[in-house]
């Protein structure tokens, strides 16, 4: 969503690079460019010019003028700002002191509340939570069914007593939850309240009455962050109508413009809070304006990779594979089964697109990333799965008819298969001789990643040739020696004291020759 602001950005900063101090005209060109860069993204206008204002007063300072490198205090600087109007610092949800914590959804319809709500309930659910979805959506056809199912693939509880559909009464439903809730001990209920098309006095006047009826700990206001600069008018109406306490994006993983999104906080002075980032219940997680204002600026976001890494990845299998890889027999104890597990593991941390998003620089080579098959992946375990327990514990057996066979049951080209196994043995090398403090190959001496002096090969010094001298007349007279030691050479037989023979003639001897 903000691959156009954080281009346009990059563009702005490299013509920053290289200047030894900066001129006001350069502080004002460069104010120009993020202002364009801003609003082309959608940014409300009263943001932008703050924002401005805020990067002029503090270019023109003592930071920047000082700076050994002012273009990085620039960017340090728009950085900063970047997070200030995206709310600062992360935003945490408030629990009741007593249970349950009331957390009510509003928002437009089609902003993905109901979905928003079974997501909400999943990340709860892993935070170690008993979470209750409540159905309080009667108006809109099906929601209450889109609901349960969601509840249902999330794994979490739904209170759904009326069949919606313009049937039953939400306040009372909403009221009825707190006590169910009770009773089946869920800590945290959720509840799921109508949309419409627009703003109106009747929605209005709903969300009101449930929220006086339930007392929520938390109202989160649900915007699509795809809707443009009516979602900034939007958040103010609900602001003013029923009020809330933070903003959840939904649709964050669009190709719209998202300058709406970061003009949200500082217009309404809430915070952004959650962040939803794809069509799966997994794709959602709190929002991190310092983290999200890194990835605008192409500068990665390595918190969330680790994180997501951990959630993933078992210490105890990490352990397992970096025993295998550190053994003395050079990583050989590192299988086919061992890589397959290890991939299947990277697929559930997410699209490889957005993992390899995360990383600092990929801007560069968005592209690229984008084109990414993520099909690669399933044609690389359809080869392993079709290989044999003995096969993939040693693939040095794998021959040409082994190959004919696997490529055959897994539907690729018989090169795929060598290429597979190939990459594999590379990479395998590669992983061992990290894990053993070797380093990365060609990079000697880098500052943690092993491969220190005392690994590097000590280099041949090249013996110099023989210097000519500078006098022409003993110069040419060397030259003569040489020819006539050459002559005298040829005379008395070939190199390496060989008789000399015609090349027509010449044959290898038979010492020789049952190397050939």
């Amino acid at each position: 969503m903000f691959d156009t602001l954080s281009d346009r950005l990059s563009a702005t900063f490299k013509n920053l690079r290289g200047k030894g101090r900066l001129s006001e005209a350069d502080i004002d060109a460069t104010a120009r460019e993020i202002r364009i860069a801003l609003l082309e993204a959608d940014v409300a206008l009263p943001v932008v010019r703050a924002f401005i204002a805020n990067v002029k007063e503090r270019a023109r300072g003592v930071e920047v003028s000082q700076a050994l490198n002012p273009a990085q205090q620039v960017v340090k600087i728009v950085n900063e700002e970047l997070v200030a109007i995206l709310g600062g610092e992360t935003r945490r949800l408030r629990f009741a002191k007593t249970a349950p914590t009331v957390i009510m959804l509003a928002g437009l319809q089609g902003a993905g509340k109901t979905t928003l709500a079974g997501k909400l309930g999943l990340w709860l659910k892993g935070q170690g939570h008993s979470p209750l979805l409540v159905a309080c959506d009667l108006q809109r056809p099906n929601a209450v069914n889109q609901l349960s199912v969601v509840a249902e693939r999330a794994g979490v509880a739904v209170y759904a007593p009326e069949p919606g559909n313009g049937v039953g009464d939400p306040v009372q439903v909403a009221k009825d939850s707190i006590e169910f809730a009770r009773a089946k001990v869920h800590d945290i209920v959720i509840v799921d309240t109508a949309g419409r098309l627009g703003i109106d006095q009747e929605l209005m006047q709903q969300a009101a009455d449930i929220r006086d009826a339930v007392s929520p700990d938390e109202i989160l206001f649900v915007v699509d962050a795809m809707i443009g600069q009516d979602a900034v008018n939007t958040a103010e109406a609900f602001r003013d109508g029923v009020g809330f306490d933070g903003v959840v994006l939904s649709k964050l993983d669009g190709d719209a413009r998202g300058g709406a999104a970061l003009s949200i906080a500082h217009v309404t002075g809430k915070q952004i809070m959650f962040a939803s980032n794809g069509e799966k219940l997994e794709d959602f997680d709190a929002f991190h304006p310092d983290r999200m204002a890194s990835r605008i600026l192409d500068m990665g976001d390595l918190l969330t990779l680790i994180e997501q890494a951990e959630k993933t990845f078992s210490q105890e299998e990490a352990a397992k594979m970096a025993s295998k890889l550190q053994s003395s027999k050079g990583g050989k104890d590192f299988t086919l089964d061992d890589f397959l597990a290890q991939m299947e593991q990277v697929r559930k941390m997410g699209s490889i697109s957005k993992l390899l998003g995360m990383l600092p620089g990929m801007g560069q080579i968005k592209d690229q990333i984008n084109n990414i098959d993520e099909r690669d992946i399933d044609r690389t375990a359809a080869i392993i799965k079709s290989m044999t327990p003995k096969e993939r514990a040693e693939p040095t057996i794998i021959n040409g008819s082994r190959r004919a066979r696997i490529a055959k049951g897994s539907g690729v080209e018989v090169s795929a298969v060598k290429g597979l196994v190939e990459r594999f043995f590379e990479a395998r090398k590669m992983m061992s001789k990290m894990a053993q403090g070797g380093g990365m190959p060609g990079m000697p001496g880098m500052p943690g990643m092993g491969g220190g002096p005392g690994r590097q090969k000590k280099q041949v010094k090249q013996a110099k040739g023989k210097r000519k001298s500078g006098n022409p007349m003993k110069r040419k007279a060397e030259e003569q020696a040489a020819a006539a030691r050459r002559e005298q050479a040829a005379a008395q037989g070939g190199a390496f004291g060989l008789p000399a023979q015609d090349d027509k003639n010449f044959e290898l001897p038979d010492e020789f020759k049952k190397f050939m």
